[in-house]
């Protein structure tokens, strides 16, 4: 008999969309509440930050520290819910730094170089995505921010794709100088002028004094015009001010270039640029579809899992990405917790995939709520594309690209959660998207927790390369580190500490567990860090918390 039934297909379902998306069997998502607009929220809080900036490989115990703060740090019980920060993500050069939030406004940081220390200052603010409303299918659709990918830059202007739940908008960043027309005609009292500006009008007279000596030779044009009492006397005319434009500012103005609208019919949660830059791909619950850049009314559909009948669906799409240097190449992650790799070169229609990435469960370790923390919230490529890290619930797994039957590595997350999930199921933490980050090197993992905790995992695919722990197994750390008010007076949370057991093996008890356990009653489950970017050249970090970006540095 199938695991997979029309009976458990509820849980499937919430696995990927919380709590609303049960009616995706009936063609129609429940529509979600629209959160209010508010002011801006972000103001740069510059709070002591470290002075040295020392570039190393192997990161010492105490290297990591808080460095800066953005937003409003209340409590959070006053937060507006518009106000929560949905996506982070770094640029290629990690000069620039964007947010998204839940009221559609992008915020763009960018590099301080005027300071030794990796911080931030705010660059600019535009609102991206407004609420709509489906009239055909009776629908609200959020203004919030789901992803934010940038594009190479190939000019002075920025280029990012922003998207909500249907809508992916690619915005132009420039820099524009603002000019205003400075303009001075005769005064009605030519000799009062005369008096009050005449060393001001001096340069002025000059530039244009050939053309006006050739106008008073001509005599019967001057006496005419002297004899007429409307027009001024030509001796006032030297100190005429031509209209000429002056800089008066220069502003960081976002420009839409292209609206990719009309192509989902389900939430879109992901969206991932080709290493071409030419083109990119958003993916949906059940679809996938290949975007030009420069072409906004026609996409290409390259992956399509909706049954014909909808009662006999089994999984959903949670996540696809691009490979970062093969063009051709791209992964999506399921609810049944697979990863399937796709070859764009084999076929238009990529239903068969070339590859998956599946790790045997043994049946009798199955139970309620195995589909729900088996489901995979997050997949990334690291930057050379050999290693795959996704993220579940309960896990953090590291894939190599040439071993599908299982990972690597698998790293335990919430293991003391796992007496405890029904308790998560009641209180729907257990629907919670974290997302995950391979470090510029390649070699290190970072993830979100509860109580505002992230961890770092120093060394998890190990310097030679090597994912396994029989080798260079002393140099792996977990990091755990906190972005809170308590940032501001203790710079780390936990020290970090040396690993030595095995998780090679892929196992949950052969895995390495974070460090902070905490009982399930000292849990603050509205304190999760969903969101976080890794600086793809140093150790830094910018992390998500509520309404509040942080940054973090190795020193």
């Amino acid at each position: 008999m199938p695991f997979f039934t029309a009976k458990n297909l509820s849980i499937l379902i919430f696995a990927h969309a919380k709590i609303d998306f049960y009616f995706i069997a009936f063609y129609y998502l429940l529509p979600l509440s629209l959160h209010s607009s508010s002011s801006h929220y972000y103001t740069t809080s510059q709070l002591d930050p470290p002075t040295n900036n020392k570039k190393i490989n192997i990161i010492m115990e105490d290297s990591w520290k808080f460095s800066q703060c953005f937003g409003d740090k209340g409590d959070i019980e006053n937060i507006t819910e518009a106000d929560i920060i949905s996506t982070v993500e770094f640029d290629h050069t990690g000069d620039f730094l964007a947010t998204g939030d839940r009221g559609g406004r992008v915020v763009l940081f960018e590099r301080n170089e005027n300071k030794k220390t990796c911080e931030y200052r705010f660059y600019t603010e535009f609102q991206s995505h407004d609420a709509e409303f489906d009239y055909l299918k009776s629908l609200e659709i959020e203004e919030k921010i789901n992803k934010i990918k940038w594009l190479k830059r190939s000019n002075q202007s920025n280029f990012l794709l922003s998207t909500n739940d249907k809508t992916i908008k690619l915005w132009k960043i420039f820099e524009k100088q603002i000019k205003m027309v400075s303009e001075n005609n005769l005064s009605e009292h030519p000799s009062n002028s005369s008096n009050n500006n005449n060393n001001n009008n001096s340069s002025s007279s000059s530039s244009f004094h050939p053309h006006f000596s050739s106008f008073q030779s001509n005599t019967n044009l001057t006496s005419n015009i002297n004899s007429n009492p409307s027009i001024p006397n030509l001796s006032s005319m030297s100190k005429l001010k031509l209209p000429r434009l002056t800089m008066h500012d220069t502003i960081t103005a976002a420009q839409p270039k292209k609206i990719f609208a009309n192509a989902h019919a389900y939430h879109i949660n992901s969206i991932s640029v080709n290493s071409d830059q030419e083109t990119f791909i958003s993916s949906d619950d059940l679809r996938i579809n290949l975007w030009n850049l420069g072409i906004a009314d026609q996409s290409f559909n390259i992956v399509d899992i909706k049954p014909v009948n909808m009662e006999e669906l089994t999984e959903v799409i949670t996540s696809a990405e691009f490979h970062p240097t093969d063009c051709n190449l791209f992964m999506y992650s399921s609810s049944k917790g697979t990863i399937k790799l796709n070859d764009m070169r084999v076929n238009s229609l990529c239903d068969n995939h070339a590859r998956i990435f599946e790790e045997y469960m043994d049946p009798s370790n199955h139970n309620f709520f195995t589909e729900i923390t088996s489901s995979i919230s997050d997949v990334k490529f690291s930057s050379n594309g050999r290693y795959i890290v996704s993220r579940d619930y309960m896990t953090v797994k590291i894939w190599d690209m040439a071993m599908e039957t299982e990972p690597i590595k698998t790293i335990n997350i919430h293991e003391q959660l796992r007496d405890r999930l029904c308790d998560t199921y009641e209180n729907d933490a257990i629907f919670d998207k974290f997302e995950v980050q391979f470090s510029g090197d390649n070699k290190s993992i970072m993830t979100g927790s509860y109580n505002n905790n992230f961890m770092i995992y120093q060394n998890a695919v190990n310097g030679n390369g090597n994912g396994n722990n029989n080798q260079d197994n002393d140099f792996e750390k977990e990091i755990v580190l906190q972005a809170d008010k308590s940032a501001f007076k203790a710079k780390k949370l936990n020290s970090s500490k040396k690993r030595n057991n095995g998780a090679g093996s892929g196992s949950g008890s052969g895995g390495i567990s974070m460090l902070n356990k905490n009982d399930f009653e000292t849990i603050d489950f509205k304190k999760s860090i969903l969101h976080l970017s890794w600086h793809p050249l140093e150790n830094s970090v910018a992390i998500a918390a509520t309404n509040n970006l942080y940054i973090f540095a190795a020193f």
